[in-house]
């Protein structure tokens, strides 16, 4: 594999809103995604990201995340994973994810790493490293319970047992780790068979938490390529989808109130968190006080 390098000036960015999971940073070191993902929000052409299965990774990414960390004024949790998956095929070998990771630990920031690669377990090490003093959350993404049905949508990602796999070895190593469990794509894996199934495979593997989307989003240049994958795979589907969204982005699932019943009794019965207010204060409890006694001002809270 050769790694082609795209120019940056920055890297470690602060979002104009309050970023998902009370994140605080935005850091996306490679540009594009190799998991082949049929359902990919990122394709959609508003990114305006090219070749978008050609995983690009982004010139001189170590020094330019040092540079951003101290120029922050405040300490605070970084986010990785919204666009390109930071643990890629290529990452095995280049370990810029992980050695991001060391630098996130030696500035004394947290981090939020979503992902479908199990490779994120080579650096529960670094991972508990900086959650001895800043908070840390894996976001582990599961749509379906199924690794049969899990190689058609998400052809080139590890299959849903190993991520479940993953999950359990990280939170028996003490990493705070959970489920994001979307999306749910209507009509394919909108089942009650699928829902019990994802959050038992939960609870089995000590998951912190399970974040759902009964639905999906779409829009041009995501839609196209669904359609068509829809088309190869799950004919007579797509048609579906036009009757039901027309060009809609927001495609919640026709059965969303009867499994948001179902998932929410379930995760009550097992005593798993799915509200985002919840994960966040258990994420990062116990943070608030050690970083304002250490560092004064924090992002914590």
């Amino acid at each position: 594999m050769v790694m082609e390098y795209i120019p940056a000036k920055t890297i470690v960015t602060q979002p104009k809103k309050h970023n998902w999971f009370g994140t605080d940073y935005n850091m996306n070191i490679y540009r594009g995604c190799s998991h082949g993902c049929i359902y990919c929000d990122s394709r959609s052409l508003c990114y305006r990201i090219e070749n978008f299965d050609t995983v690009r990774a982004k010139q001189d990414a170590l020094r330019i995340i040092r540079d951003d960390l101290l120029k922050k004024r405040k300490r605070g949790v970084i986010a990785t994973g919204a666009m390109s998956d930071p643990y890629n095929p290529y990452e095995k070998e280049l370990k810029l994810t992980r050695n991001a990771l060391e630098l996130i630990n030696a500035y004394r920031f947290g981090v939020a790493v979503a992902t479908k690669s199990t490779l994120i377990v080579r650096d529960s090490n670094i991972l508990k490293d900086i959650q001895e003093n800043s908070p840390v959350l894996v976001k582990m993404t599961i749509t379906t319970a199924d690794d049969n049905l899990c190689k058609i949508i998400e052809p080139n990602a590890p299959v849903s047992s190993e991520r479940f796999e993953a999950v359990k070895t990280l939170n028996s190593n003490g990493v705070y780790a959970g489920i994001l469990m979307m999306p749910i794509l209507p009509f394919i894996e909108d089942t009650e068979e699928n829902i019990l199934s994802i959050i038992q495979k939960a609870k089995e593997s000590g998951a912190r938490f399970i974040y759902p989307a009964i639905g999906m989003t779409l829009r041009t240049g995501n839609r196209e390529y669904y359609y068509e994958k829809l088309d190869k795979y799950f004919p007579g589907i797509k048609e579906k989808y036009i009757k039901r969204y027309d060009i809609r982005y927001n495609c919640t699932s026709p059965k969303v109130k009867r499994l948001w019943n179902i998932f929410t009794e379930e995760c009550n019965r097992f005593e798993i968190r799915y509200q985002m207010k919840d994960i966040v204060i258990d994420y990062k409890r116990g943070y608030t006080a050690k970083q304002l006694q250490l560092f004064g001002e924090s992002n914590y809270e």
